[in-house]
């Protein structure tokens, strides 16, 4: 597989590897995977939300509002 990057892109490329004493097709590989890696996850919670849906597990807008309040609340009260 090819990939064509900006001029621009390869120079930030080099730099980080080099920074990080890596290969710059080593740090492709690595973002790559982390990219294909939390496609997966997010697709996999979006079907686990679309399910709770489809279970009628949702939580109402008041409620939601609520729960941000009492977590605020809670933190304040720690700081």
């Amino acid at each position: 597989m090819e990939i064509n990057l900006s001029d621009a892109v390869k120079a930030k490329l080099s730099r980080v590897a080099a920074k990080q004493g890596k290969k710059e097709e080593s740090l492709v590989q690595e973002a790559v995977e982390r990219l294909v890696d939390y496609d997966d996850w997010f697709m996999r919670q979006v079907e686990k939300g679309l399910a709770q849906v489809e279970r009628n597990e949702t939580v109402k807008d008041e409620e939601v509002g609520a729960r941000i309040e009492k977590l605020i609340t809670e933190r304040q009260r720690r700081s």
